[in-house]
C-alpha cells in the first residue's frame, strides 16, 4: 500500500494506463512534450502495480483494458486511498457509463474517439487541482506558496505576488518542462484578454520582482519556467 507521505513537489507525474500502441505512443510524447513525467502501462493488472507502488499526481485510464479492466482498475486503487486524479477513457458514452465512472471514483471522463487539444486541457485542469492539494510548487531552488500566494526563496525570504502575477508563475511552474505559448497562456491566466501583449507585460513583471532568470523566453514559441 501506498506510504501516505507527500512526495516533494516537482514536474507533475501522470500514468497512462491504455493497450492501443498507436494511441499509447501518441499521447505519451505529446504528454512528455507539455511537461508531464509519464509512465505507461498496457494492462490494468501493470496499471495497478504502478498505481499502488508509485505517486502519481494524474491517471489516466482506458476502461476496456485486458486483464483487469479500467473501471475495476479505478475501483482498487480508489479503495487502497490513492488520491491522484483520474480520468477516464472509453468508446462507451451513454449516460449510465458516465455515472458508472464517475462513481467508480473517476474525476473526469471523455468519450473515444476525442480532440488531443481537449485531452490535453483536461489533464491540465486535473494537474493543476492535484498540484495546488500538494500546497507548493518548486520554482528552481526557490517554491511557489500556493495558500498565500507567494514565492519563498531559499534564504526564506517571502515574495508577495500580484493575483495575475502568481497565476502566471503558477501555470509556468506546473509543467516545468513544457514551453508556453503566448496564446495558451493568455487562455488559462487572463482569460482571453484583448491585449495580445499582456503575457509580455506580466513576464516583465515577475522579471522584475524575482530576477530575468525566472522566466526563460524561447523565441519563436513562448516562455517557460526559468529558475531562481
Amino acid at each position: 500500500m501506498l506510504a501516505t507521505g507527500r512526495r516533494p513537489p516537482g514536474p507533475c507525474r501522470l500514468l497512462l494506463v491504455e493497450d492501443d500502441d498507436e494511441l499509447v505512443e501518441l499521447l505519451s510524447g505529446a504528454l512528455s512534450d507539455e511537461g508531464y513525467d509519464v509512465d505507461v502501462a498496457t494492462d490494468g493488472q501493470r496499471g495497478l502495480h504502478l498505481g499502488l507502488t508509485r505517486r502519481y499526481d494524474v491517471v489516466v485510464i482506458d476502461r476496456g483494458l485486458p486483464v483487469l479492466g479500467g473501471l475495476d482498475l479505478l475501483v482498487r486503487l480508489r479503495s487502497k486511498e490513492v488520491r491522484a486524479r483520474a480520468l477516464l477513457l472509453t468508446a462507451m458514452g451513454t449516460v449510465r457509463d458516465r455515472v458508472d465512472g464517475l462513481d467508480a471514483g473517476a474525476d473526469d471522463y471523455l468519450v473515444k474517439p476525442f480532440d488531443l487539444d481537449e485531452l490535453s486541457a483536461r489533464i491540465r485542469a486535473l494537474s493543476r487541482r492535484a498540484l495546488e492539494a500538494t500546497g507548493v510548487l518548486r520554482v528552481g531552488a526557490a517554491h511557489l506558496d500556493l495558500g498565500l500566494r507567494e514565492v519563498v526563496l531559499p534564504d526564506g525570504q517571502r515574495v508577495g505576488l500580484a493575483q495575475r502575477e502568481f497565476e502566471l508563475l503558477r501555470v509556468l511552474a506546473s509543467r516545468p518542462e513544457a514551453v508556453h505559448s503566448r496564446t495558451r497562456l493568455r487562455r488559462e491566466v487572463f482569460h482571453e484578454a484583448p491585449a495580445p501583449s499582456i503575457v509580455d507585460t506580466y513576464v516583465y513583471y515577475l522579471r522584475r520582482k524575482l530576477g530575468r532568470q525566472v522566466v526563460r523566453t524561447v523565441h519563436g514559441r513562448g516562455y517557460r519556467l526559468g529558475a531562481l
